[in-house]
């Protein structure tokens, strides 16, 4: 049958429609792209894209919204204050503008200890005197060599500014029932003199100058093997000391704004703290949130109890309040060891043999990338990093409780060594700001994990990590525009899409 010229006609307008869908798919998306990687990268702008087209594709969903970002940061310890104060002026500040400086990771929340706890360089408390429920006692002069000089000149680089969140790993040995620094519980006649601790340790430090965020009422209430400064709180307790005493004492005193974040260890025992602490009105009206580590295992984030905790209390804060590579002695100026899973943690040789599987070794690096990316997909709105400076052994500890810190120091020698510990956090602290909203993501690579933010000056970043020994090759996609990238095997990417004018 002889075809009319007509009959081609619906065709080619498919043909059209097609090809104008494909240049409209194909558009340009501007980015920038930063790099760290175990072949050497540190924070490094990429700017040879990928030429290859993959199939792989992630797409950005900026019109899914999930929880507004509180900040990413380190603690201010007593052993990281006392190194500082060891080193040169020099580097002393140059680590402090690493930190907090407008070319620095910039950190925006961060930690600090009341009184002493493993990382101080011996057991103080700021309530010295039994007995003394006024708290007449009450001083904080031991932190004034170290801790508050750090803490201050922080404050004058930061040109944003940061949140602190304080917390004690015991009130004053007295106010417990074995009268010791270590273990022990608050005894209940002493729950108004612990609620004045705080009230008045939030007094002194607004008179240094110095504002506290937040508050958890004790770092670690299950305790840490009876080893170092600690106090126990069951759900109940703690729920009990805050309702009825915490929280009226600082309301009272004027420090109602000053957030209480609830629990403050590992994610496994969320639901039992939450299911109390957000019983009811009158339970959950002094807690704002809920803190929480992440030692129980090396590598599960824990997602089910993290959407648990948040669907218990959508409106209320939940923070990752401390994270580390514990146990263990840092390598010194020796990047490789830092994407090497032969550097493990204490899970791997003392963690219960049923518990084991929990600890496999694991690389440093690989470690913090995978949780703090895990926790920003599961409603986690805020990840602070433990110590930010340490020496080589890994102190100074009063318990010679070794760990890992990001920025690592040799006192005597006036060195400093710059982990990737430190380039890892400032992917995320440097780029994903204060008041972002993490937004959707559509990953097809189930090799690589992915998170992003919309910030609030418009910017989107995106986090992209490959824990995978091969690089591979993706398309980043908003809207109907895209880009092709290649990330290097073993790495952490940002990708940062400037504001549309």
């Amino acid at each position: 049958m002889k075809t009319s010229r007509y009959s081609i006609l619906p065709l080619l307008i498919l043909t059209l429609m097609s090809c104008t869908s494909e240049k409209k798919e194909s558009k340009s998306l501007e980015v920038e792209i930063y790099e760290t990687s175990e072949s050497g990268n540190k924070l490094t702008r990429i700017t040879a894209f990928s030429t290859v087209d993959s199939s792989a594709v992630i797409k950005l969903l900026p019109e899914q919204k999930f929880q507004t970002i509180t900040g990413f940061g380190g603690s201010f310890t007593e052993s990281s204050a006392y190194l500082l104060n060891k080193l040169s002026k020099k580097n002393r500040d140059t680590i402090l503008q690493a930190y907090f400086g407008e070319d620095g990771a910039r950190y925006s929340l961060t930690r600090t200890h009341i009184a002493s706890c493993d990382f101080s360089l011996s057991n103080y408390t700021y309530a010295p005197v039994a007995d003394d429920v006024e708290l007449e006692s009450f001083n904080i002069e031991e932190d004034r060599d170290d801790l508050i000089p750090m803490i201050k000149d922080a404050q004058a680089i930061s040109k944003d500014g940061f949140h602190i969140i304080a917390s004690p790993w015991t009130s004053p040995p007295w106010m417990k029932d074995n009268n010791a620094y270590v273990g022990g519980k608050l005894l209940p006649k002493y729950y108004d003199a612990f609620a004045l601790y705080f009230s008045k340790y939030v007094d002194a430090y607004k008179a240094e100058g110095i504002d506290i965020w937040g508050l958890t009422p004790v770092n670690e209430p299950h305790g840490n093997g009876n080893n170092w400064e600690s106090m126990h709180f069951s759900p109940e307790e703690e729920t009990d000391f805050v309702q009825n005493h915490l929280g009226p004492k600082l309301e009272a005193d004027g420090f109602g704004e000053v957030n209480i974040l609830g629990y403050d260890q590992n994610r496994k025992g969320i639901k039992e703290w939450v299911d109390e602490m957000y019983k009811d009105e009158a339970s959950s009206k002094y807690f704002d949130g809920l803190a929480i580590h992440w030692y129980e295992s090396t590598y599960d984030y824990f997602p089910e109890e993290l959407q648990y905790a948040h669907e218990k209390a959508p409106e209320k804060y939940l923070i990752e309040t401390e994270g580390c590579i514990d146990s263990e002695i840092p390598a010194w100026q020796d990047d490789a060891w830092y994407w090497k899973k032969e550097a493990t943690d204490w899970g791997y040789d003392w963690r219960e043999d049923d518990k084991k599987y929990l600890h496999p070794k694991y690389a440093p690096v690989n470690r913090y990338a995978r949780d703090i990316i895990g926790c920003l997909n599961n409603w986690v709105d805020g990840w602070v990093d433990w110590n930010m400076v340490l020496d080589r052994q890994g102190g100074p500890n009063w318990f010679e409780n070794w760990c890992v810190a990001p920025v690592i120091v040799d006192p005597d020698a006036d060195a400093v060594y710059f982990t990737p510990l430190y380039y890892t956090m400032a992917h995320f602290s440097k780029y994903i700001r204060p008041g972002a909203e993490v937004i959707g993501v559509d990953n097809a690579d189930k090799d690589l994990m992915v998170t992003a933010a919309k910030n609030p000056d418009g910017t989107i970043a995106v986090v992209i990590f490959n824990e995978g020994k091969d690089s591979k090759d993706f398309r980043l996609t908003l809207g109907e525009e895209t880009v092709s990238v290649n990330i290097n095997q073993q790495a952490i990417q940002t990708i940062i899409i400037p504001t549309k004018n």
